[in-house]
Parts: structure tokens; C-alpha cells; sequence
């Protein structure tokens, strides 16, 4: 077993390589959420006959780009950012807004206290509660909202608890938060693996909330970390201006633009996706509900989180007898709130999931069918 501290993310393939000797091209990543189907094959052959467009800056206003998102999102052009990645646009609207103090969920993506702090601000954590399965209890949450914060940031659906609040409960945080006079960023990530993203995202709202940002990438549903590409959603045009200006020229290269026109006009990808996701989300959270030796809790998600049960058997265990088999998971202790009997994996294709529950299986010493 692994002796030393690390927690691997799961772009930390080339540390896996050289701590346990294996390839990392011969390593199943079950922890960095990305979809399984890898790129389409649509993106694939249309942007290999694209690569001239290197040779060329790409249009400084990205409009074309913008009119593909505004037409997949269901939204008004002029109500979109575009930049390198989700993480620059949640530098850049954090470093134009500089808020003193932040709330976040607990346990929750990092990056949000990473950057809240770079900027000047403190961030206060309202924790979920494992009794109540890590969903929020909204009249709860909005109870601990006061004019001593002027962020909130939701992560929905939430990493790692693969928690989702819906649209009518949003409302409700964004109109306690407007009365304290709270500007809400929600990083929809994961909103589209969901099988209810009409009913989960908070994009419509733009129309009528003018405190609030909806962030959204390409690295996790267009198996595309590799692109840098994200957009965000607002309706307050103020904000957009400030960041438009702040934001470098041109920090989205020419192929990253031509890429995201294609894939957000590939609707087969989308549903081929959505119908994988949905079809082994049920299987796997049906099997393991099965289980005595885990606690799984309800995913809405491409991810699962589990609690270990089984005494004896912890986190480091699991992961080092998974990554042994080439399969890594993500122990979960680095997240706030969350302790080393939690893990989280995302799905695979079905023939790597069931690598994967074969796996727990022999380290939990689990006697139920895991097909």
C-alpha cells in the first residue's frame, strides 16, 4: 500500500506512472469525470481539415462561437463570455468582482476558495449534511445567507456529492440573496450529464436576475480538458463589459473556436452521451445500493460518491487496490466535511464500470453479482 500523503487528481496520470510503475497510457480514469465517448467523431475529421486556421488570428469577438452557445444553451448571444477554460472565467469574474466574503458548499470544488482568497476575500462553508445524503435543505441554506456576504458560489450539480438543487430552488436563493445584496456564480460543469437539465439549469434565470453568472465548460461532457474552452452566461451587461475588458485579447485560439462551433452544433454526440450516462448512472447506484459494505449516495451527476462501510478498509486501501488494476479513483479526504472513507468515480463504458465494481468487490470482500 501507498505510504505517502498524496491525493491524485485526476489529471495526475503522470505521477501515478512514476509512484506505481504503470503507463499511464494503461490507466482507467475514474476520477477525472470526463466523458467516456472521448470526442466525437464528427469533431475528430471536420477540425483535422480545419488546421490552416492557425495561420490566422481568430475573430477577436468570437461571434460565430457565441452564436453556437447562445443557440445550445437557449440563451441571447449578447449574454456570453467565452475564455480559456471555466477556470479563467471564474479568475476573471472573481478578480472583477473581489469579493470580501464568500460562501460555498462543503465538501465542493477547490478552485472557488483557491481564487476567492488570491483575490483578497474569506470563504465560510455551509456544509452539507451526510444525514440528509449531501442534499440542501433550501429554506435551511437560505436561512444562513446574511448581508455579511456579497458571493455565493453553488456548484450544481455539486462536485463531489453529485447533489443537484433545481430552478425553483434557485429562485428562492436568488431572491434571499438579492435582498442582502449577494451576486450568485453557479458552475453548471455537470449540468449536462444530468437527465433533467431543463429543470436543473440556472441559464434561463439570467432574464431575470441581474446578480448572477452561470459558468460552463467543454472539458467534462465533450471530453475536451485538453481544449481549454468555457463560456459563461450572465444577463447583467455591466459585468460583461468589466470582464470583456479585463480579459486578455484572443485567449481562445483559432482551433479551440472552429472545435466548440462543431461540437455544440453535434446533437447525436449529445444524446448518445446523455443516454450512456443516464443507462449506467441507474445500473451502478442499483448495485451498489445492494451492498452492505458502502453507503452510495443518490447521483444526478456523471459521478458517484460512496461511503466505505467496511471495517478495516478505508480510502488509501481502495484507491491503492484500484490503481493497482489500472483503475484510479479519487479519495475524497482532501474535500472539506469529507473524511478517508469516501471516494468518488465517475462512469465509464460498461465494460470499465464492471472492471471497476470487480474491483471493489475483492476489497470489500462484496459476495453480490456486481453485472
Amino acid at each position: 500500500m501507498l505510504k505517502h500523503k498524496d491525493h491524485f487528481h485526476g489529471s495526475d496520470l503522470e505521477k501515478i506512472e512514476q509512484i506505481y510503475g504503470i503507463r499511464k497510457e494503461e490507466i482507467i480514469s475514474f476520477s477525472a469525470n470526463v466523458n467516456p465517448l472521448g470526442i466525437s467523431s464528427h469533431l475528430r475529421s471536420s477540425l483535422s481539415a480545419n488546421l490552416d486556421a492557425i495561420t490566422t488570428y481568430p475573430d477577436r469577438e468570437y461571434k460565430a462561437l457565441r452564436s453556437c452557445i447562445a443557440e445550445y444553451a437557449d440563451t441571447q448571444v449578447e449574454n456570453i463570455i467565452v475564455g480559456n477554460g471555466s477556470t479563467e472565467l471564474i479568475s476573471l469574474f472573481i478578480q472583477n468582482y473581489k469579493p470580501e466574503k464568500a460562501m460555498v458548499l462543503g465538501p465542493t470544488y477547490s478552485e472557488y476558495e483557491r481564487e476567492i482568497t488570491l483575490g483578497g476575500g474569506t470563504t465560510l462553508y455551509y456544509p452539507l449534511k451526510e444525514k440528509q445524503d449531501f442534499r440542501m435543505e433550501v429554506n435551511d441554506f437560505c436561512s444562513h445567507l446574511h448581508d455579511g456576504l456579497d458571493l455565493l458560489v453553488l456548484c450544481n450539480p455539486n462536485n463531489p456529492t453529485s447533489t443537484a438543487i433545481n430552478s425553483v430552488q434557485m429562485r428562492q436563493i436568488l431572491d434571499t440573496c438579492l435582498q442582502f445584496g449577494i451576486f450568485v456564480m453557479v458552475d453548471e460543469t455537470y449540468v449536462e450529464f444530468t437527465d433533467a437539465a431543463d429543470h436543473i439549469t440556472s441559464i434561463p434565470l439570467t432574464n431575470y436576475y441581474t446578480n448572477l453568472i452561470i459558468l460552463r465548460g467543454t472539458s467534462k461532457f465533450f471530453s475536451a480538458p485538453g481544449l481549454r474552452l468555457g463560456y459563461a452566461v450572465t444577463g447583467n451587461q455591466d459585468l460583461i463589459k468589466q470582464m470583456n475588458t479585463r480579459q486578455n485579447p484572443w485567449s481562445i485560439n483559432s482551433l479551440a473556436e472552429i472545435a466548440g462551433r462543431l461540437m455544440f452544433q453535434d446533437k447525436e454526440y449529445v444524446k448518445k452521451t446523455q443516454e450512456l450516462i443516464k443507462s449506467e448512472r441507474d445500473r451502478l447506484y442499483h448495485l451498489l445500493s445492494g451492498w452492505d459494505t458502502l453507503k452510495v449516495y443518490k447521483p444526478m451527476g456523471n459521478f458517484l460518491l460512496v461511503r466505505i462501510l467496511k471495517r478495516g478498509v478505508n480510502a488509501d486501501l481502495l484507491f491503492d487496490h484500484c490503481i493497482r488494476k489500472g483503475l484510479m479513483i479519487r479519495n475524497c479526504s482532501t474535500f472539506p466535511f469529507l473524511d478517508n472513507s469516501y471516494v468518488r468515480f465517475c462512469i465509464m463504458r460498461p465494460t470499465e464500470n464492471d472492471q471497476l465494481m470487480e474491483a471493489f468487490a475483492e476489497a470489500l470482500n462484496e459476495t453480490k453479482h456486481v453485472s
